[in-house]
């Protein structure tokens, strides 16, 4: 494995860096936020993408997207906020979702985890909301962003029949994610990438014509402790290093790439 804390040392200038997912509404931006957000447009990060998981957060992304012009945002349900929905909190909030999919860059992150959820009953909820959330996607002609935590083979077979797919945070096999970009999807990858050796191996693999990167803040720090939008770049400079190119030109690819899935 190669460690992040040689690649985030080097002081590189990077410019037109994009976060492809971040949850910059969370509570834990709270307290500076505006601080958050200026650290990352002064270290090269031009354009954020906030990605909603319920109701809450989908309204909070979409007053993050109109106060800013260099965030937009993805309206979702994730499927670790389904054991606390019920039917007439679900039905709500599909319509939030399609009254505002026009103010929106991307269905999701909506998908399947099988790490949190272990039986089979609650697999199979999720599954029936997520076969809603595809064809939502569909429907609207939007990227859909997939969350498949231990999950990544069967929400790729529920999905084959969409043409624009973002795997975001993507943890699983190299043959999987090869499947998805044969279908012309796109896998993101986020900064744990720099603390583990499995990711890093994926980041060696990928096509590079297919890959984004994200910080999934606050999440996934790779220094330890909160993630932040500006932490991308340890990403960038980490995966350069990997595949022998400059990190400006990884940030280059990846941002044209989330450009073009994103139609931003």
């Amino acid at each position: 494995m190669i460690c992040s804390g040689g690649i985030s040392s080097i002081n590189v200038s990077l410019q037109g860096v994009i976060d492809s997912h971040c949850h910059l509404d969370f509570k834990q931006f709270n307290k500076d936020r505006e601080a958050v957000l200026e650290s990352a447009r002064k270290s090269g990060v031009v354009h954020m993408i906030n990605s909603g998981v319920d109701y809450s957060t989908n309204a909070k992304s979409l007053e993050l997207a109109k106060k800013y012009g260099f965030i937009s945002a993805t309206l979702g349900l994730s499927p670790n906020t389904l054991q606390s929905i019920r039917e007439p909190e679900l039905e709500m909030l599909f319509k939030q979702i399609a009254d505002n999919a026009d103010q929106a860059v991307g269905i999701g992150e909506a998908g399947l985890d099988y790490y949190h959820c272990k039986d089979a009953p609650s697999r199979e909820r999720q599954a029936k909301v997520f076969r809603r959330v595809i064809e939502m996607a569909k429907s609207l002609d939007l990227p859909l962003v997939i969350h498949s935590r231990d999950a990544e083979q069967p929400a790729l077979e529920m999905v084959k029949h969409l043409d624009k797919v973002v795997f975001h945070c993507y943890s699983g096999s190299i043959g999987t994610m090869n499947e998805a970009i044969d279908r012309g999807f796109y896998i993101s990858l986020a900064t744990n990438t720099c603390r583990s050796g499995r990711h890093q191996i994926l980041a060696k693999n990928v096509s590079l014509d297919r890959l984004l990167v994200e910080t999934d803040s606050p999440f996934l720090s790779p220094r330890g402790g909160r993630n932040e939008p500006s932490l991308v770049l340890d990403s960038v400079r980490l995966i350069a290093r990997i595949r022998g190119l400059e990190p400006q030109e990884i940030a280059r690819i990846t941002a044209e790439n989330t450009k073009r899935i994103y139609n931003i």
